[in-house]
This record gives C-alpha cells, sequence and structure tokens, in this order.
C-alpha cells in the first residue's frame, strides 16, 4: 500500500509540475489551466475521489469497530491498514485537487485535514505499541503477563544448563536490565558460548530471550500507551469532525458560487 501511494505521488507530481509550479498570477495562461485548476476536470475530479476515499476509509472503520460489520469476513487490524492506506492517499489527491493554493474555507478544511493525518500517524505508532490478538483485540496487562514463560524451568529441563549458568541467563534479563536489549543479548552469547551447547541451541535461547526481553518492554509501557491512546482520541476526533464540516461547507460555497458538477 505504501507503493501505491508513493506511485500515484510521483505521477500527479510528474503530471502536473509544469502548472503547480507557474505562479499563481499566470496559471490562467498555462496550456492546461483548465484542466488543472481546481474547478477543472482533472483538478476536481482529484478532489471528488480523494473526498469519497477518506469518507469511505472513515465510514468503513467505524462501522466495523463500533457495529462488527463485516465482522465475520474482515478482522479489524487489517480494516485499520485500509482505513489508513485511503485516509492517507485521500489528503494527497485533495492536496493536487487545490492546487497549492490556499485561501479562506480552503485553507481552514486543508489544515485541518493535514492535522488529522498527523495525529493519524501518531495515533497509528501508539497503536502497534500495544499488543493485541490476531483478531486485532487489545490485550490486557494480565493477557500480557500470561505470555511469559518461566525461563528458568525451559532452560534446566529442555537444554540441560547447569544452575549456575542459568541464574546468570535469568539475572540478564530481570529487571531494569530488559531496556538494553542489544547488551543483554550481546552478554547472553558470551554466556553461551562458553557452554558445550549445540548452535542449534543456542539459537533457540536467544530467541526465546529476545521474546522475553519484547515482552518486558511491551509490559512496561502498557499502561502508557493505553493512557496515551485515550487521549489521542479525543484529539483525533474533532480534528476529524471539522474536517468534515468544512469540506460540507467548501462543497456547498462551491456549489452556490456556480461551479458545475464534473460527475
Amino acid at each position: 500500500m505504501v507503493a501505491i501511494i508513493l506511485i500515484t505521488t510521483i505521477y500527479l507530481i510528474y503530471t502536473g509540475y509544469t502548472y503547480y509550479n507557474t505562479s499563481l498570477e499566470e496559471r490562467f495562461y498555462h496550456p492546461h489551466h483548465s484542466w488543472f485548476k481546481p474547478s477543472g476536470i482533472y483538478g476536481q475530479g482529484l478532489g471528488v475521489i480523494g473526498t469519497f476515499m477518506i469518507a469511505f476509509g472513515v465510514s468503513i472503520y467505524i462501522a466495523r469497530k463500533r457495529y462488527n460489520f463485516l465482522s465475520k469476513y474482515i478482522r479489524l487490524k487489517y480494516l485499520l491498514e485500509f482505513h489508513i492506506f485511503l485516509c492517507t492517499l485521500g489528503p494527497i489527491l485533495i492536496l493536487f485537487h487545490t492546487a497549492f493554493k490556499f485561501g479562506g474555507i480552503v485553507s481552514i478544511a486543508f489544515w485541518s485535514m493535514v492535522a488529522v493525518v498527523l495525529s493519524g500517524v501518531i495515533g497509528r505508532f501508539i497503536y502497534i505499541q500495544i499488543p493485541r490478538t490476531i483478531e486485532g483485540r487489545q490485550l490486557s496487562l494480565s493477557e500480557v503477563k500470561d505470555m511469559k514463560i518461566d525461563l528458568a524451568s525451559v532452560l534446566n529441563e529442555k537444554f540441560k544448563l547447569e544452575s549456575n549458568t542459568i541464574q546468570i541467563v535469568t539475572n540478564l534479563i530481570s529487571g531494569e536490565n530488559t531496556s538494553d536489549g542489544h547488551k543483554i543479548l550481546s552478554n547472553l552469547r558470551k554466556v553461551l558460548n562458553r557452554n558445550d551447547l549445540p548452535k542449534k541451541h543456542r539459537k533457540s535461547i536467544i530467541k526465546m530471550v529476545k521474546h522475553e526481553i519484547s515482552l518486558a518492554s511491551k509490559i512496561a509501557r502498557l499502561e502508557t500507551m493505553q493512557r496515551l491512546f485515550k487521549y489521542w482520541h479525543v484529539v483525533h476526533m474533532p480534528f476529524a469532525i471539522i474536517m468534515l464540516i468544512v469540506v460540507i461547507l467548501h462543497v456547498a460555497v462551491t456549489l452556490t458560487f456556480g461551479y458545475k458538477w464534473i460527475f
């Protein structure tokens, strides 16, 4: 999806570069002014398609999340990715619809849209920090803790490590030490290399320790991320509502002043 967004953006820049690079005062004399201007077939088309993408992306995501629409067929996490895709590509199309000319109500609509997109990027970052099931359901703190294993028992029963080696390994990943994963793994490799262990076993142990470090890190920041995610909704939704209202006003004003609907 990222590739589609990049290719589309590059195409839009390439197609209209000479027009967008022309000063506002001289654009009227550009041979393709009637095509690229916001009220032209191409320019207005980008605005209509971009607005539809945003409206559809928001609507289907809300319908799935709040009302379990198509829950049997679409996992929430995949629909979230589709929502992000549409609500990233849509604003890009709208940006080119404006022909980079901002003023009045268009300026309000555009910057509201920018605020929504930026807050969406921040929200996506927070979202991926919170552990979830394969269906996309958020895991509770107790559920994440239950995913941890008794590393000492596994090292003893499966790999037959000596008790002093097991103690060293468990000390490496205990408490505040998990904040520096690279250092832990480096020290762990040194400890394991001193033991007569097959390479396959060393890799398995390192993989388990990586998993435990990742879980410990997620547990440490889970409550913070959940709290930030709640605050994020408080910010993201008002921007989205403002953008929707301003877009409706923008369409109403353009029709009032005689612009024709091209579709």
